[in-house]
């Protein structure tokens, strides 16, 4: 998956948050009273020589099972070691791995509901040129470790449940809504809940005969597929009306798939409903924006001055030109690309919202330049 949560919702526990608990975050005395004289570094290296998965403080996940989940996905289970503090139904992490000698992260979404086991799933869609993706789906193999990032994301199952739920899920945005969809089943379904799931065939669809056999088992849980490449119609207003009905104003609404996706849901749904949270995993495309305008981004550490398009997001942009700046998830969850604009015009291709304040921090992967604009990179 690769922007920003819209609607947080409120009243999370510590624990539905994903947060660890204050006895999960503290280290023990000894570990307390020795960490001024050990090396992660060295203790990693010399740790690893009995089991690769012991380090000091680094969270690692060993592939104890790899299936294929779809055409051009796969799905990983992983046994992280006890640095890795939890997560909550719908939330990511960050997932490293060494290509070529260099690190590399992306962002996925754990699409399982935590298990007394420990263990947690990602499922991955291979990426066109996908350098990470590519690595997870084609060459990552059982008793390989991959670097785990915090859990993170508040796209999470409220507190208190609405009248009904409506999912709507395309591509790769249904991993999240698996894990809620899961986590609701888990506890009998507790409210009427639609799951609506876009894909271009239905060779590339996910989880479908999980969701089908969940439909049958419990009558208030509808499921419908869309192969939009087989006939089926992109979201629409008579679409929507006709699988959700009229009456939404108890229904919270949760989205995810690419912006253009989100963004055509919230304009449909986000009057309708009792609240409406949305994630997409690649930024909506601005309207008249002439992606022919050029703007220069000076890098202030580095003293470089670049030219990039003002229509795409600066750090898609920086990498077309060789630069490397720390990223994460790409879609404005993680906030691992944030960096301090000192002057300039960016706009958030999520929000519309722009800003031109002096020494703002802005994420670059989801920001564009509307105009010559200075970066602390």
């Amino acid at each position: 998956m690769t922007v920003a949560s819209i609607a947080q919702p409120q009243g999370k526990t510590q624990q539905q948050a994903g947060l660890p608990s204050q006895r999960a975050r503290r280290p023990g005395l000894l570990r307390r009273w020795a960490a001024p004289l050990v090396d992660p570094a060295v203790f990693d290296f010399w740790a690893g020589k009995i089991n690769r998965s012991w380090t000091w403080e680094r969270a690692l996940g060993r592939v104890v099972e790899r299936t294929v989940a779809a055409e051009g996905a796969v799905t990983l289970i992983l046994q992280p070691n006890r640095h890795w503090q939890g997560f909550a139904p719908g939330q990511h992490l960050n997932i490293g791995v060494e290509i070529n000698g260099r690190r590399v992260t992306r962002s996925y979404s754990l699409c399982d509901v935590p298990r007394a086991d420990g263990r947690i799933a990602i499922t991955i869609k291979q990426v066109d040129g996908g350098v990470v993706s590519t690595q997870l789906c084609q060459h990552t193999r059982v008793g390989d470790l991959l670097d785990l990032g915090p859990a993170y994301g508040s796209m999470l199952l409220p507190t208190s449940l609405p009248g009904a739920l409506v999912l709507l899920a395309a591509g790769s945005g249904i991993t999240p809504l698996m894990s809620l969809t899961r986590a609701l089943a888990a506890q009998g379904m507790p409210v009427p809940v639609t799951l609506i799931y876009w894909v271009r065939t239905t060779a590339q669809a996910c989880f479908v005969p999980e969701l089908q056999a969940l439909a049958e088992r419990f009558a208030n849980f509808k499921f419908q597929l869309v192969a939009t490449q087989e006939g089926g119609e992109r979201i629409n207003s008579a679409g929507l009306s006709q699988a959700l009905g009229q009456t939404l104003a108890q229904t919270q609404a949760l989205a995810c798939g690419p912006g253009g996706f989100v963004a055509s849901a919230r304009e449909l749904l986000g009057a309708q409903v009792q609240s409406f949270q949305a994630e997409a995993f690649s930024p909506a495309v601005p309207l008249n924006v002439d992606s022919k305008h050029i703007v220069k981004v000076a890098l202030r550490r580095s003293g470089r001055t670049l030219e990039i398009g003002s229509g795409e997001a600066i750090l898609p942009a920086l990498e077309a030109q060789g630069l490397r700046p720390t990223s994460g998830c790409r879609m404005g969850i993680c906030h691992s690309c944030v960096c301090t604009m000192h002057e300039g015009l960016a706009e958030d291709l999520n929000t519309g919202e722009r800003s031109s304040e002096p020494n703002t921090a802005l994420r670059i992967c989801v920001s564009r330049a509307c105009t010559d604009i200075s970066l602390d990179l």
